[in-house]
């Protein structure tokens, strides 16, 4: 499990591409302190498992459904990656939890600059949206932001300047493609919601339903 606060900017050293998987090397300094074999280090939002290290880099497999649904297999040698390694027992909760586990990619479409913040706008798959809401967190490779607004297709989030400059999603320019996860606490809340049908949430005096979330403040 992740927070979604970038430890550091690590850069792509090499990638070697089988015919559906990939292997990465990847330079960096913070997440390699205290690095063992078998420990996993998010990259980009993706959940990696170290196979190999140095003092000044390690390397990791993705597998084809990695490879498939993020977009770690279109990186180059000299890209610049967020890195972020796994949350200890006792460590503060700065962003919100994030797995590791992308569901979908997204699409840049505007940056605009707002006085000392910069408004990043991003087309997102449906698999995304679903659990898109004002004010509700989403991880963009890996880096946990607030929603500020969204629409059918594309949601915007607010960077400070500190973010743009340590994160991927400050550097990277309209058009690139990012991973997006969604906020694991709303696709547990989707998953019990679509358990019940209507005649079960009718019969039930009590527990997690639509109407009992309306009733109580939230959906509107």
């Amino acid at each position: 499990m992740f927070t979604g606060l970038v430890e550091e900017l690590g850069k792509i050293k090499s990638i070697t591409k089988g015919t559906k998987s990939a292997r990465l090397t990847i330079e960096g300094q913070v997440v390699l302190q205290d690095v063992k074999l078998g420990d996993s280090i998010a990259v980009n939002g993706t959940c990696l498992t170290v196979v190999e290290y140095t003092q000044r880099s390690f390397t990791a497999d993705v597998m084809p459904e990695t490879v498939r649904s993020t977009v770690l297999a279109e990186l180059k040698p000299g890209d610049v990656v967020n890195l972020e390694r796994t949350l200890r027992l006792g460590d503060r909760l700065g962003g919100h939890i994030v797995s590791g586990h992308v569901d979908g990619v997204g699409l840049i479409r505007s940056k605009e600059r707002n006085d000392n913040a910069i408004v990043v706008t991003i087309e997102a798959p449906p698999q995304v949206m679903r659990y898109i809401i004002a004010k509700g967190s989403i991880a963009i490779d890996g880096t946990s932001l607030t929603i500020v607004d969204y629409g059918t297709d594309w949601f915007s989030v607010s960077l400070i300047p500190h973010t743009a400059a340590l994160t991927t999603v400050g550097l990277k320019e309209p058009g690139s493609k990012v991973n997006l996860e969604a906020d694991v606490l709303g696709k547990y809340v989707a998953k019990l919601l679509g358990l019940q049908s209507d005649a079960e949430e009718k019969q039930a005096p009590s527990g997690l339903t639509m109407g009992f979330l309306q009733q109580h403040g939230f959906g509107g």
